[in-house]
């Protein structure tokens, strides 16, 4: 049995990723599918990845995380499988083998009872001294669930989870989250045989500050995942009781100071020291305990308490209340007239196309980010015998030209008189679209500017957002619409914002 699975590895552009290109070039078993790389850097040179025995797509996202930059990636794939690697990762020789394995395993298993595969992983520590606090934080990916450093997951699960959650920002949670929703604690994700190696990446003195960062994240998952998250995650909870105390104790004796009331500017200064103190020696104890290790750790146990907290107040602020993810669509079904380009009744005429203001640039952002698009016309001129096939071919044909590539043109050229099933509002086009892409209703919307586009949308069960003109009537946009946009570009944003 083939097993397809495509290669998704976000980068910020670290030295790491050629090393990890080199290794998959170096299989044992040579890759079936091209690897997509999402370039995640806000700026800067085009990736250059070099010329190696591998075929590579390189992908640029802008800037916008890892969760973004994974979405895009599995978007633009069109295997059954998605297969994740970060770019700090080294393969070993015989690990696509072992994928292919791994995956081809899961097939006998009912698909919603099994819909992922997490490779095993080592991180290599120094055997002549210590772990550093860096270092004892990184190998602690040894026994982290469901990490995407190595994961594999049915691509159509994926899809019909809105992907990662993009609110994660950095490269913390956004795997937990995907893999809960997935239903993770409840065994269909399951470790494979497959192995990566994960060396410790060099740190700054303040890398473990800038990690309190995840307290934040960790207020997302709460209010995502109720007050278990941490369980069903299997994610230790930290520190955060500590470091809220000893931020209490610090702020105590500061209100102390300020009013001049000395006893209490000391219990407050004795709680935070205290604090301060048994943060430093638990961070110390178990290292090296270098000169350098020493005060790097001194100065940042003085300092992460109150970074937490700040960042756990900021998290309260930003998720409290915060709702279910929901993504883009991975499908946008398009009208053509009135909808892309300006309505030229039964046009024939490939030089009278004229796009809509802001168009092209709107779908252009649709297809930055993965998502397919069709469009799905009525042309009732051709029934009718008032224009050809060939004409129609010509101005769709000018349409692309203008507006960049469709995956199809999906058109009924039947009169009304016919009765045909794919004239909208009829759904058999949106089906037709649905069933050649693999994507489920759920997951599409149709976006067109009369009521008969809404219906249809309705009638094979996706989403439907009108934009209407001065040739919309009212009642279309009051009884057909379940979502209305000023024109495309407000659509795009509204898909984009995850209202759709």
């Amino acid at each position: 049995m083939s097993i397809d699975t495509t290669i998704v590895i976000p980068t910020v552009g670290r030295p790491s990723l050629g090393v990890l290109l080199d290794a998959l070039a170096s299989q044992t078993v040579p890759l079936h599918h091209p690897v997509f790389v999402v370039d995640d850097r806000p700026e800067g040179e085009d990736l250059i990845v070099g010329d190696r025995s591998i075929d590579v797509e390189v992908i640029r996202t802008g800037g916008g995380g890892p969760a973004r930059a994974r979405n895009i990636g599995w978007r633009h794939t069109r295997t059954p499988w998605v297969s994740f690697l970060d770019d700090d990762v080294v393969p070993d020789v015989s690990w696509y083998r072992d994928l292919i394995a791994d995956l081809r395993l899961l097939e006998d298993y009912p698909e919603q009872e099994i819909v992922g595969s997490q490779g095993r992983l080592t991180v290599p520590l120094p055997e002549d001294r210590r772990p550093t606090d860096w270092e004892r934080g990184t190998a602690s990916l040894e026994t982290s669930a469901w990490i995407t450093a190595d994961m594999s997951y049915r691509r159509d699960r994926i899809a019909a989870a809105g992907g990662f959650d993009e609110r994660f920002q950095r490269a913390f949670r956004e795997d937990a989250d995907l893999a809960l929703r997935l239903g993770a604690d409840r065994g269909r994700i399951v470790e494979g045989s497959r192995h990566v190696t994960h060396p410790v990446r060099p740190s700054d003195d303040w890398a473990s500050l800038r990690a309190q960062a995840g307290n934040a994240d960790d207020i997302l998952m709460r209010a995502i995942h109720g007050p278990g998250w941490h369980e069903r995650a299997k994610a230790p909870e930290g520190r955060r009781k500590a470091h809220l105390a000893t931020t209490a104790a610090g702020a105590l004796a500061v209100a102390g100071l300020l009013s001049r009331h000395r006893r209490l500017a000391l219990a407050g200064a004795i709680g935070w020291f205290a604090g301060t103190a048994e943060l430093a020696h638990h961070r110390i104890a178990p290292g090296p305990r270098t000169p350098g290790e020493i005060r790097r750790m001194l100065l940042t146990s003085a300092t992460i308490p109150a970074a937490a907290t700040w960042h756990l107040l900021r998290g309260v602020r930003l998720h409290q209340g915060a709702t279910p993810w929901r993504g883009v669509p991975e499908l946008v079904l398009l009208d053509r007239d009135g909808t892309l380009i300006e309505d030229v009744p039964y046009n024939g005429d490939p030089d009278l196309v004229r796009p809509l203001p802001g168009v092209r640039e709107a779908l252009d952002r649709l297809r930055a980010e993965g998502v397919r698009l069709m469009i799905v016309t009525n042309q009732s001129g051709i029934g009718r015998g008032v224009i050809s096939e060939e004409q129609v071919d010509a101005v769709d044909e000018r349409v692309v030209e203008l507006l960049g590539p469709f995956e199809a043109v999906l058109r009924c050229p039947h009169s009304p008189d016919d009765r045909c099933g794919c004239r909208k509002p009829g759904p058999d086009l949106i089906k037709r679209a649905l069933a050649s892409t693999g994507v489920h209703p759920d997951r599409a919307v149709m976006v067109g500017d009369i009521g008969s586009d809404m219906e249809a949308a309705r009638n094979a069960g996706v989403s439907g957002c009108l934009v209407p003109t001065l040739q919309t009537r009212r009642e279309e946009i009051d009884a057909a619409a379940p979502r209305t946009a000023a024109g495309l570009v407000q659509a795009v944003d509204l898909m984009l914002g995850g209202v759709w």
